[in-house]
């Protein structure tokens, strides 16, 4: 029954791999890894925008975050049948609950994986079910057929063990609240090798919003940083060494600096400008319109908590 089913997900690998043309990383002999496109969800992307990777863990293969839809997932899932042709996808683990992140979700679990989030993520899916609309307005229906957002099967705390026969995936929650409280990061000490999610950008402008914390974010950086990890993957960006993480730490240390000083001050916000960073040093996209809504954010957060 689990070879028909497979079969019958399978149908159509190409149409699919079209669809998302994915071209595969190599980060490690047993990690492999999708760039997304640097731009928020649109149509010439169809909701590609986050990095996802596997794990062969010897036995079987862990995935790292599950894609914008149904149909991407499946595209990768037939990116790593040509490497592991005989391996099942024993588990899938999101990093937050974001749309680009678990909507893959779903193909998966029809494969029998396990589905593994922070103890948040399902309340944090029920909480914000405007989260998932941005893409039925924006995506043909065609691209979104058998989408749907599913709940995590088994909810973590920090420390929780993924096993296999080869090697062995640790979930660290690095602060209590990040970007979003559901943030996550996945280590493997074998490989030297940290998955972070939205808690590190590179090559794109991280986003602040009304969610995040920026003393957690900061703290869950740090926290990482010490586990000296060879590799680091973040949500967004092509870059993934060991110091792919220092510049959304960068961003964030002078956000918090400078815009606490400048609410101290009683400078309004629009009048608040952000000394240089590596992110507009490089010309980041999307800096000047995130940039201006990560100030705002943080702004009202120290107001509401006068």
């Amino acid at each position: 029954m689990r070879k028909l089913l497979i079969a019958t997900l399978f149908t159509g690998s190409s149409l699919f791999a079209s669809m998302y043309p994915l071209a595969p990383v190599r980060v490690t002999k047993d990690i492999t890894c999708v760039i997304g496109d640097f731009n928020p969800p649109k149509k010439s992307n169809k909701g590609f925008v986050s990095n996802m990777c596997y794990v062969n863990m010897g036995d079987s293969l862990v995935v790292l975050d599950a894609g914008p839809t149904y149909l991407f997932a499946k595209a990768f899932y037939a990116l790593m049948q040509k490497e592991y042709p005989k391996k099942k996808v024993s588990s899938v683990v999101l990093s937050n609950y974001h749309d680009d992140r678990i909507q893959g979700a779903g193909f998966f679990k029809d494969l029998g994986a396990k589905i593994i989030g922070h103890k948040t993520i399902n309340e944090d899916i029920k909480k914000n079910p405007a989260k998932f609309e941005r893409m039925k307005m924006i995506m043909p229906k065609a691209v979104l057929e058998n989408t749907k957002v599913i709940p995590a099967d088994i909810l973590v705390e920090d420390g929780y063990k993924i096993k296999g026969a080869k090697k062995t995936l640790t979930v660290l929650k690095p602060s209590k609240v990040s970007e979003e409280r559901s943030d996550i990061a996945i280590y493997s000490p074998d490989d030297s090798f940290l998955f972070v999610g939205n808690m590190v950008f590179g090559g794109r402008m991280l986003n602040y919003t009304k969610h995040s914390s920026v003393e957690g974010w900061i703290t869950a950086l740090e926290n990482l940083a010490k586990l000296n990890a060879k590799y680091v993957m973040g949500g967004h960006g092509a870059k993934y060494d060991k110091d792919a993480y220092k510049a959304s730490l960068n961003y964030l240390k002078v956000l918090r600096d400078t815009v606490k000083k400048a609410h101290e001050k009683e400078i309004e916000m629009e009048d608040i400008k952000l000394p240089e960073t590596t992110f507009s040093k490089e010309n980041i996209p999307y800096f000047k319109q995130l940039n201006y809504n990560n100030i705002s954010n943080y702004y009202d957060q120290l107001e509401w908590a006068e």
